[in-house]
């Protein structure tokens, strides 16, 4: 059976975490290891971590990038899933993680959506339908498959292994999933799953500034691209790929 390692990076997060790792704990797939990545948090992010039976590792250089980048390379599993500290994923996650890759081995990496809990709805319809959706759609059209969703998604060892040099891992300024999907290698196959759905927390949302916040980083993740890894050109590189195996041609 396949091995599956989920990572979640957390600082400071440690109520968030520990609703996360009971979710995990519940799996009807159990994880076969769970890595908390402590950010030089200053809460009892990694007590939390440890008590749930979670392996803990620190990284001080601050940001989500270097956090996540150093538990994809701790991770043992042929599987690599990602969830934030205040993801909450429902008891079938990693089975349909598990389940996808199975029935679809030409796919490298599987993501999904995730649905905004902690507001009200109005703002649970806003990120449901603009925020995520609009990421979905706007970025996967850019690029010419679907880009990743960083609190919810999954991809083979070898995947992270291909991109793990090329990515800018040491930023904390740009988004994280953004710049993976932009160096993953044109063969590599994202497939987007829309029932593979978690929870994410609505407090990004609780200030005009978070959300400025936000998209800066992600002009500034495409501007960080521009012109040699832009979109366009990967999704040129992409269209050439699939005309070529269509084709036959090398």
């Amino acid at each position: 059976m396949t091995t599956i390692s989920v990572v979640i990076p957390s600082y400071n997060d440690a109520s968030f975490l520990e609703v996360c790792l009971a979710a995990l704990a519940v799996q009807t797939r159990l994880p076969d290891e769970i890595i908390v990545v402590d950010n030089a948090c200053t809460d009892a992010t990694a007590a939390v971590a440890s008590a749930a039976g979670a392996r803990v590792i620190v990284e001080s250089a601050h940001g989500i990038w270097p956090a996540a980048a150093a538990g994809y390379d701790a991770a043992n599993g042929e599987v690599i899933a990602r969830l934030d500290a205040d993801s909450v994923p429902p008891a079938d996650w990693l089975q349909r993680v598990d389940a996808t890759l199975a029935a679809f081995p030409e796919v490298g990496v599987v993501t999904g959506p995730g649905d905004l809990y902690g507001c009200g709805a109005f703002l649970r319809l806003f990120g449901r339908i603009v925020y995520i959706g609009g990421y979905f759609w706007a970025v996967g059209y850019l690029l010419g498959n679907p880009p990743i969703f960083g609190s919810n998604f999954a991809m083979r060892r070898g995947v992270w292994l291909g991109a793990r040099e090329q990515v800018h891992r040491a930023r904390n300024d740009i988004h994280d999933d953004l710049d993976l999907s932009l160096h993953l290698d044109p063969t590599v196959s994202v497939r987007y799953e829309p029932t593979l759905r978690v929870g994410i927390s609505a407090r990004p949302f609780n200030t005009w500034a978070g959300m400025v916040r936000r998209v800066r980083w992600a002009w500034r993740t495409l501007l960080l691209h521009w012109p040699e890894e832009s979109p366009w050109r990967r999704r040129a590189a992409r269209r050439q790929l699939v005309r070529r195996s269509t084709t036959g041609h090398n």
